[in-house]
């Protein structure tokens, strides 16, 4: 059963807790606006990593992470892109996308908002970490943690960094 981290909107700070979140993760993935090359290098040395690009990601990080991500893991069909909306509302693309694909779990960042909400037509689970960069007007910082066993998302778990306006003393700057 892989245990997933989850995270989106570093914008180029990381805060050095999430190691400590990740640490039993087998796998860690990054839903957009990574915003350096050397913060997804972290990740990858860390844990075997997966990312999509952003709108504030540069040539380097386009040049690494592709735009959409369609992979499976342990049965469970995955879609992450960064910017695509939530069931009911989703972007004339991703609509698409989503139809093409067929997953079960679709991953998006972009609006800083936490999400986690299912989406019955398509029969898929909608999951929006937040952001857990100090940049944008999300009031707290997060990610999320769950493992996955067949096509199902199981122990899923909000992990709150703190506030936005609240920089630990080690963070990269």
């Amino acid at each position: 059963m892989p245990k997933i981290g989850l995270l989106s909107d570093t914008h180029s700070r990381l805060d050095p807790t999430i190691f400590e979140y990740f640490k039993d993760c087998d796998e860690v993935w990054h839903a957009g606006d990574i915003g350096r090359l050397e913060l997804a290098q972290q990740l990858e040395d860390f844990k075997p990593f997966r990312a999509v690009y952003g709108n504030i990601d540069g040539k380097e990080i386009k040049a690494e992470y592709p735009l959409n991500l369609n992979f499976e893991v342990d049965g469970l069909k995955v879609f992450m892109t960064h910017i695509g909306g939530y069931p009911q509302r989703y972007t004339k693309r991703v609509k698409a996308l989503l139809s093409q694909y067929q997953p079960d779990l679709y991953i998006c960042g972009h609006s800083h908002i936490l999400k986690v909400m299912p989406d019955k037509s398509r029969n898929l689970l909608h999951i929006n970490p937040g952001a857990c960069g100090w940049e944008g007007w999300h009031k707290m910082r997060t990610v999320i943690r769950f493992d996955v066993e067949g096509s199902r998302i199981r122990n899923l778990e909000v992990i709150e960094l703190g506030l936005r306006g609240k920089l630990p003393m080690d963070v990269n700057r």
